[in-house]
């Protein structure tokens, strides 16, 4: 008997199914820690109901709602906490709290992004154990279905890497293990565990995709195997040609990890929020985050920062004198372009990543002459834009700094850059999404109002 399309997918999502159902009765470290924690902390959000439901967390303006609700507290995420003075903090960990306490590689400085996930997902620090059979689990996980091969070698190498990634991404939803769940009709209070698999599986196969991206765009070769020996960044450097370089693996050891979540409400990680919320499954919701990534004004900035870096450097050299810089800086600003990498929503100081960042240049590449070109740059940019009265915060970000890394490492092709970016930011947006299907977070549906409806809201009211 001949199948159509919808018979096709209903097996499918059925195998899928028997697979999730497989894999649960297996659980791994991390999901029978989940699932210890879970009940606990539906008590608690109860309790945090009960106790503060009903009180007031603040005004809201009619500015912030023109403003794209800057600082407007509409989420809970409980990954991570942006100070706007102390920088991000990961349950509870500043950056250089978890360079120190979290789980290295054998001879390693960094830590492991696994670790940094069991974290996120936990709350608690993972002990080496944990975090090996992690990221065993991952690599085992990492082969990403054939089609989906097909669909990244039949991309043409004009379409953005960003485009790239989110087709691929969106493609795996084909055998999304919450999608075929959900259709059997799972309770509501076992959402969690099939979004689990979905973010261990996507998580474990973003490597795949994007080393099959960077080597079909920039003509590298075929993808190499993954190592089921080697932890995350380690595959990921090797899939991207760059596993003989341990520097460069440290680099993405500590890049994944500071990368991999900003509280709630940056444009990736809210649009992964929003679009679970309508129990889409990991896979479609974080193919939306990664459209919004893909933006010059969130993840698309570090390739922005390092155009303008080579620009200046063309025009003016790599040791042009402070004088020089300056007055660069100025012309840009005068053309009504900004300076980018510098500034930031929240932050009213140097961005903690950038500080982790400069000092991992310091340790492995001191005499990179952009790396100097950057350093000038941070001693003189901020008066500056203080001057011009361009910024409440005058401080370098994140993006102020890591093209210049990948660069020297030998990855100059800047239109990829954001793709690793993405790889990151699956990490904090993941974790967030098995905790709102655990505690039964509902769908968003914010307030919306037009122009004539606000005129009337305040007419005759006084300021």
């Amino acid at each position: 008997m001949a199948l159509n399309a919808r018979s096709v997918l209903q097996l499918s999502r059925s195998s899928v199914g028997r697979r999730f159902s497989t894999s649960a009765s297996a659980r791994s470290a991390l999901k029978e820690r989940l699932a210890q924690l879970i009940p606990k902390e539906i008590e608690n959000v109860k309790a945090a109901r009960i106790e503060h439901g009903k009180k007031s967390f603040g005004p809201v303006t009619v500015d912030q709602l023109y403003g794209g609700m800057r600082g407007l507290p509409a989420l809970i995420w409980e990954g991570s906490v942006l100070d706007a003075d102390e920088g991000i903090r990961f349950r509870g960990l500043t950056i250089p709290e978890c360079q120190e306490l979290l789980p290295k590689a054998p001879g390693g400085n960094e830590p492991l992004p696994e670790a940094l996930f069991w974290l996120l997902v936990t709350g608690e620090v993972p002990t080496q154990e944990q975090v090996t059979d992690l990221s065993k689990d991952w690599a085992a996980r990492a082969e990403i279905p054939s089609f989906v091969e097909e669909i990244l070698d039949r991309c043409p190498p004009t379409l953005h890497p960003m485009s790239q990634f989110s087709l691929a991404v969106t493609a795996l939803n084909h055998n999304s293990a919450f999608a075929a769940a959900y259709q059997k009709g799972i309770k509501k209070a076992d959402y969690w565990e099939p979004t689990f698999e979905d973010t261990m599986d996507l998580i474990a196969k973003l490597p795949n995709i994007a080393g099959r991206i960077y080597r079909n765009v920039y003509g590298k070769g075929k993808v190499p195997a993954i190592d089921v020996n080697k932890d995350y960044s380690a595959n990921l450097s090797t899939l991207l040609g760059f596993g003989d370089n341990e520097a460069f693996v440290e680099l993405m050891r500590l890049y994944i990890t500071i990368h991999s979540d900003h509280e709630g409400g940056n444009v990736s990680a809210h649009t992964g929020k929003l679009v679970g919320s309508a129990l889409s499954d990991p896979f479609l919701a974080f193919a939306a985050s990664l459209n919004g990534l893909a933006g010059p004004l969130h993840g698309l900035a570090n390739q922005e920062v390092l155009l303008w870096l080579t620009k200046m450097a063309d025009a003016i050299g790599v040791d042009a004198t402070d004088e020089q810089v300056k007055q660069y800086a100025w012309d840009t600003l005068k053309s009504g372009k900004v300076v980018p990498g510098y500034g930031h929503a929240v932050l009213r100081k140097t961005d903690p990543r950038y500080t982790a960042q400069r000092e991992f240049a310091l340790k492995h590449l001191p005499e990179d002459k952009m790396f100097k070109l950057v350093g000038q740059i941070y001693n003189i940019v901020p008066n500056i834009l203080l001057e011009a009265g361009k910024a409440k915060n005058p401080w370098p970000n994140v993006d102020a700094h890591s093209g210049v890394l990948l660069t020297h490492y030998g990855m100059k092709e800047m239109n990829f850059y954001t793709v690793l970016f993405g790889v990151s930011r699956a990490f904090g947006v993941g974790a967030a999404l098995i905790w709102d299907r655990a505690l039964g977070a509902p769908l968003e549906r914010p307030k919306s109002y037009s122009t004539e409806s606000i005129k009337k809201m305040f007419a005759g009211k006084s300021a």
